[in-house]
């Protein structure tokens, strides 16, 4: 007997705001290249306002990462666009409107800049501050300009961030909708407030001042489109590609079966503090007609640490991006389909309240990202069956962030703080390998260059390298996880959030073997090696310490013994497989010269193996 989920279906949340915004203009008729022209110009203007960020920016995270968002949104907090970046920042800003429209109530001034980084009322975490600019077009509000961006440290109890926290509020500042700027004065008080509780000031004062330069640039560009076209066309404009960007994906969803497709149980390594106790991720994926619900019912209950998640503005924009990135992939269009309101509407989420999904407050939440990342593999995962072709085989599907910290020679006041991004996998898929050494899924942050982190702060990178090819088998193998050995120059404290895998590896699918797990190794300066968890708070190196990351790999797809033998050889030649492993593995058989492959032994060889397996 099928469960009943009406209940789910009742209490489930969209990112979706769903309001008209013509009561302020009205809906005039247009021609479809006007919408193009005006389509094109408004992502042209949530990119433009991205690479400003990326130009200005004084910290690597944002700089080099690219760990921010920016785009425009009307004023009932529905997204008009957003930049190519990270998904989370931007799927976020609707939230961050909401947080901050129940303080201010729709009472904004030309000139204004409001701060907000508050999880319980729409921020992604704490660390990721969110700048929005009323946008006025003669007199009237429309909405906002808005970014977001992480931090490199916001006051919290240790330098970055730390996942074994009480509570939210030994996370950083919690700033609820402030105005730093009023009608185009700054706040004095309220700047001088923000940057004398943080150990990066310089830091984070370049990085708020690019943020806000960003949406006041989004503003003007904004305002310079509608003297162009005209208020009424431009928002009729914004109307029609939402209503595309529904049509399109109401119309993927509904080639999908109806019906209830629940992944296997997934499962967390730990909470950053109770170790050895695994926490539970469970999925459900409800198709019906052309609407999906994403049920994480049955999840485990919120922790006490920091490894909780943002419902509104991580787990919602979280699960649209799962289906969106599944069901419409944008390289599938021909034409390009927009990332708005209208994708939104469709996909709803229910994690009952309570759970790691969906926190009550206080409980910390800074350290949500590897649970974030768990949705969309979990979701790949329920759909395999359905929807072979669009899925991949498990991903490393975990952040691995660590951020390197101590006090500087210049005073016991003043810190040196970096924050890394390491790389995972993706898992094979139809027709291709997973992609290496990565960020994935949710993530999509760049790695931070070595040079840089060399260049500002007392760390050598002794190794940094491709791990080898033996796990993730498939017809299409997983991707390959990076290997790094940071040796550390003076005295440093590491925090880290993320998941070895250890208990739960990247999943194959279809005969696709099992992705490989991650380790963090503390390696001290005389060669003894401790392993560390992959959550850290505050761990002290010694001055010629090493810390070895190896990151997690993605899982196969298809049966390894219809790989084709090239490809293996060509692992082989590349010095990320052994002719040993390529035989017990693939069924492949290499010349001892290691660069030949024997394929009259091969088909003999897969034959054989074929008929055992019989």
């Amino acid at each position: 007997m099928q469960p009943d989920w009406s209940a789910a279906w009742d209490k489930a949340s969209s990112t979706a705001v769903g309001k008209s915004n013509e009561q302020r203009w009205q809906r005039v008729a247009v021609d479809p290249v006007t919408v193009q022209v005006v389509g094109g110009a408004l992502r042209a203007i949530a990119s433009e306002m991205a690479e400003l960020i990326f130009r200005m920016a004084y910290s690597s995270i944002i700089r080099e990462s690219r760990d921010i968002g920016a785009g425009l949104i009307d004023f009932h907090g529905r997204q008009i666009c957003e930049s190519d970046s990270t998904p989370m920042h931007c799927g976020s800003l609707p939230a961050y409107v909401k947080g901050v429209e129940r303080i201010h109530q729709g009472h904004y001034r030309e000139g204004d800049v409001i701060l907000h980084n508050h999880p319980y009322h729409g921020a992604s975490h704490s660390p990721d501050y969110g700048v929005l600019v009323p946008l006025f077009i003669d007199g009237v509000h429309i909405g906002f300009a808005g970014c977001t961006g992480h931090m490199v440290d916001i006051g919290a109890a240790n330098p970055g961030f730390s996942v074994d926290v009480p509570d939210c509020f030994a996370e950083g500042q919690l700033i609820d909708a402030v105005k730093i700027c009023d009608g185009g004065q700054r706040v004095q008080g309220v700047w001088s407030l923000l940057m004398s509780n943080v150990r990066t000031p310089e830091a984070n004062t370049g990085d708020l001042e690019a943020m806000i330069a960003s949406c006041e640039l989004g503003r003007d560009r904004f305002a310079g489109l509608t003297r162009k076209y005209g208020l009424d066309v431009v928002m009729t404009c914004v109307e029609e590609w939402m209503d595309y960007s529904e049509r399109l994906l109401r119309q993927r969803i509904a080639e999908v079966p109806d019906g209830v497709y629940q992944a296997p149980d997934g499962w967390l390594e730990d909470d950053g503090k109770h170790w050895g106790e695994p926490l539970k991720i469970a999925t459900t994926v409800v198709v019906s007609g052309s609407d999906i619900l994403i049920d994480l019912s049955g999840s485990n209950e919120q922790v006490s640490t920091g490894f909780n998640c943002p419902f509104e503005g991580s787990v919602l924009p979280t699960a649209n991006f799962a289906v969106r990135s599944c069901l419409l992939p944008e390289s599938a269009e021909s034409l390009g389909v927009p990332q708005n309101d209208g994708a939104f509407r469709p996909v709803h989420v229910y994690a009952p309240k309570g759970s790691i999904f969906n926190p009550n407050p206080p409980r910390g939440c800074e350290a949500r990202f590897t649970q974030i990342n768990r949705i969309p593999d979990q979701l790949m995962l329920a759909l395999a069956d359905v929807l072979p072709g669009a899925v991949t085989a498990g991903n490393s599907a975990n952040v691995s962030c660590f951020v390197y910290s101590a006090e500087s020679d210049a005073g016991a006041d003043d810190y040196w703080v970096t924050v890394e991004v390491n790389e995972g996998a993706y898992g094979g898929s139809l027709q291709s390998d997973g992609l290496d050494a990565v960020d994935n899924l949710m993530a999509n942050t760049r790695n931070n260059p070595i040079e840089e982190m060399e260049l500002t702060s007392p760390l050598r990178c002794e190794h940094y390298e491709l791990q080898d090819a033996a796990h993730g088998a498939g017809k299409w193998r997983g991707g390959i996880g990076a290997r790094k050995i940071w040796r550390f120059l003076a005295p440093t404290h590491a925090s880290s959030t993320g998941d070895n895998r250890s208990i739960d590896p990247p999943r194959g699918l279809f005969g696709g073997a099992s992705g490989r797990a991650g380790s963090v190794t503390h390696i001290t300066a005389n060669g003894d090696r401790h392993s560390l968890p992959a959550k850290i708070s505050n761990h002290l190196f010694a001055t010629g310490d090493a810390l070895e990351i190896s990151l997690v790999s993605g899982a196969g797809y298809g049966d390894p013994l219809e790989r084709d033998p090239m490809l293996v050889q060509t692992d082989v030649e590349n010095g990320l497989l052994s002719p040993d492993e390529a035989k017990a593995i693939y069924a492949v058989i290499i010349l001892p010269c290691g660069k030949s492959l024997d394929k009259e032994g091969t088909l003999a060889l897969r034959a054989t193996r074929a008929e055992a397996d019989r």
